[in-house]
């Protein structure tokens, strides 16, 4: 008989769901609406998640099981899972001191946290309390110097693996946070801080950890910058497409695993290879740049049965998973690992300094599930378990 393991979470949150209706309580409106929008009409942040309904798995019912490792190997590392903590700018905005808690959790469960250049925690101190653990997205700068700069404070800090963000050519059009103001950096608007008191505890801990800001940022920001002229700064910093000459020259300088997020097509598929990139992670960006692109898991389907980029680099997903099912679906088709950013900010707004224990280990259970009822012990034998419609 194989080994029972449990992961112990709150059996009042036991889904996706809960989580994100509790956190939508804790959250003020404008923040809540920043996490959870799409572009334009927010169709492919909605085909995120219903394409997934498309795959089916199958049981082997009689065949004799053995113990459960859900355990991948990646980049010379063997995390327990096979999914980490997507990159989210402003996380500290959704639930005050969120990129601290959700670091420490995944260092604390062996998955990888990544840090966003425009995330409201820094490099260093994401590093430290992530005990060197934590993966980083980049944002690429206009100015070569900054970016040089931002390698070498992730060389000084031993970062494991670098992520380079090829999917912003232009901020994609958000009503929601038109709206709101909350469109790069945010704006407190009237309407906003009378949200922000009806929430309460949000605002207790907001004052605790101190207005969000972009951490990582601040060293080449001049001293007193006010809310606008952040605006202007940001604009000018990172207004910019990112193309294979940018990703070669990184690439040049980045002796480590490096991976680029935001691949969807076999075009730039091709360039990942051959810029030499060691991974893609394919997204697009949670449906928050393009409404009339497909969504990450059929971008997948595609790339991740190609042999020929397979045999080349890691391919991994970003984007619509909601569930243990979900994540046995996307490794099913293709996939070698996941990760997920809305559901990590669900647990954290719902639970607070316990949300990131709870949401890894909550996932955890779901897979496990999944792989005692599909009767399998590894996350390779998922494929073995795609039923073709």
């Amino acid at each position: 008989m194989s080994k029972k393991i449990t992961f112990p979470y709150n059996p009042q949150f036991p889904s996706v769901a809960d989580l994100r209706k509790r956190a939508k309580s804790r959250i003020p409106k404008f923040a809540f609406d920043y996490l959870e929008g799409g572009c334009n009409e927010g169709l492919n942040l909605s085909r995120n998640e219903s394409d997934f309904d498309n795959i089916y798995l199958k049981p082997n019912y009689l065949r004799v099981g053995g113990d459960i490792d859900m355990s991948v190997e990646l980049f010379g590392r063997r995390y327990s899972a096979p999914f980490g903590v997507s990159p989210i700018g402003l996380q500290g905005l959704m639930w005050p001191n969120a990129p601290e808690i959700l670091a420490k959790a995944a260092a604390k469960a062996d998955i990888p946290y990544t840090l966003s250049t425009v995330s409201t925690s820094s490099i260093e101190r994401i590093a430290e309390v992530s005990e060197g653990k934590a993966w980083f997205q980049l944002y690429h700068p206009t100015e070569n110097s900054l970016r040089d700069d931002i390698l070498n404070r992730l060389k000084a800090v031993e970062c494991p693996v670098l992520v380079v963000l090829v999917d912003v050519p232009a901020f994609g059009l958000r009503y929601k946070e038109i709206k709101s103001g909350l469109s790069i950096p945010p704006k407190m608007s009237i309407n906003n801080i009378l949200q922000a008191f009806a929430r309460p505890l949000w605002g207790i801990k907001t004052l605790q950890h101190g207005i969000p800001s972009f951490a990582t940022l601040k060293p080449y920001m001049e001293k007193g910058m006010d809310m606008s002229q952040l605006g202007q700064f940001m604009n000018k910093t990172f207004t910019g497409k990112v193309d294979i000459e940018k990703v070669s020259a990184i690439r040049n300088l980045w002796k480590g695993p490096l991976v680029l997020k935001g691949i969807a097509t076999d075009e730039d598929m091709q360039a990942a290879i051959q810029i030499g990139a060691d991974g893609v992670i394919v997204s697009n960006h949670g449906g928050r740049q393009i409404d009339a692109g497909e969504s990450s898991i059929n971008s997948l389907i595609k790339l991740a049965n190609n042999p020929l980029y397979k045999s080349k680099l890691k391919i991994m997903l970003d984007g619509g998973i909601r569930s243990g099912v979900d994540l046995a679906r996307a490794h099913a088709v293709g996939s070698e690992f996941n990760f997920m950013g809305r559901p990590f900010m669900y647990g954290v707004g719902a639970l607070g300094n316990e949300g990131g224990d709870h949401t890894i280990n909550m996932f955890k259970t779901h897979l496990y599930q999944i792989m005692q009822q599909l009767t399998i012990e590894k996350i390779t034998q998922f494929p073995d378990r795609l039923l073709n419609p």
